[in-house]
């Protein structure tokens, strides 16, 4: 008798550890069961802020994407705080959602939230920007630009501008946030580039962390102890509207007085360039929504994707944005 109960007994404990393998199953169910319908899956996104008609354009696209794809998002503005963006990954983590998606403020300090994800079975995409983690496990593809290539094209522009100028040209770059990854690669790929010049001399450089205020009040400090500038080069389109404005105010004629390189082509940018106050404008397209449902829909019919996904851009000078604008979407 005591041997049957002692076999009875097992026989539970295996049922009972069999459940708890099925309570631990990811929230996307398991796959074995095959893929969810399209309008039961839950996305939750992070996005680093509103601080950039990039950024609006941005968080404009994705939202519109999931709708036009029947897939319900979960969306949270961090206002450009990394706590914000940690506290709202967690929370999509006790929601069970299916998927997580986000735009990393800065690259260092996710590996402990995305550890979170990973046990909690959430894959992770990242949006437009990249995270700075050795273990690559955590996340399942890494969609955007490619930012260094980006600082690149600045700079090889500047390179072609002033080919034939043998004197010294002075450079002040307005950068993005401080630790976010555009900002870093944008600043050594550029800087990288017009190294084959000697004359070129970035003689001042400072966030005006990506915004159009940010970049007028740096821009400001830099005319009152930069008397002899060339060249202005921002990480994004809203500093260098905003390094304009202050131009201006100085009784200076942006894009003649001084030459005005940007990155991502706004609208705002491209009507600038067209307008001459700036000289050449690098792509940086917000619109990854469409993509960023792709990946969604192939991880959920169980399939594979690239580890990181490039997107496609371009360059304008002023002829190329009066002839783009018309049909501009962004």
């Amino acid at each position: 008798m005591k041997k049957l109960i002692s076999i009875a007994a097992a026989g539970v404990l295996l049922l009972g550890l069999a459940g708890c393998a099925t309570d631990s199953a990811a929230p996307g169910g398991d796959s074995d069961a095959g893929p969810k319908a399209l309008d039961e899956l839950v996305v939750g996104f992070a996005q680093v802020g509103a601080e950039s008609g990039w950024r609006t354009a941005n968080t404009k696209d994705i939202q519109s994407a999931f709708a036009d794809a029947g897939i319900e998002l979960k969306f949270s503005d961090a206002q450009q705080k990394q706590e914000n963006q940690i506290k709202a990954i967690r929370s999509y983590i006790q929601q069970g959602v299916d998927y997580i998606a986000f735009s990393p403020v800065v690259e260092t300090g996710w590996d402990a939230v995305l550890n979170e994800a990973k046990a909690a079975g959430i894959p992770v995409v990242l949006t437009d920007r990249a995270v700075d983690s050795q273990d690559e496990s955590l996340y399942v593809s890494f969609l955007g630009s490619d930012f260094i290539l980006e600082g690149e094209k600045a700079g090889q522009w500047l390179l072609d501008e002033y080919a034939d100028t043998s004197e010294p040209v002075n450079i002040v770059q307005l950068e993005g946030t401080t630790g976010a990854a555009p900002a870093i690669d944008r600043a050594e790929g550029f800087a990288e580039k017009i190294a084959e010049n000697d004359n070129f001399q970035v003689i001042a450089s400072q966030t005006g962390d990506f915004t159009r205020a940010g970049g007028k009040q740096v821009m400001e400090a830099f005319l009152k102890s930069n008397p002899d500038i060339d060249v202005v080069y921002a990480h994004n389109d809203d500093m260098g509207l905003g390094a304009i404005e202050a131009i201006e105010a100085a009784g200076l004629t942006p894009g003649e007085d001084i030459k005005i390189i940007t990155v991502d082509a706004v609208k705002d940018g491209m009507q600038a360039l067209a307008d001459g106050k700036i000289n050449f404008i690098v792509e940086c397209s917000p619109l990854l929504g469409d993509q960023l449902v792709d990946i969604i829909k192939t991880l959920n019919d169980g399939g594979t994707v690239e580890k990181r996904i490039v997107t496609e851009e371009t360059t304008f000078t002023q002829e190329q944005a009066i002839e783009a604008l018309p049909d501009r979407q962004y």
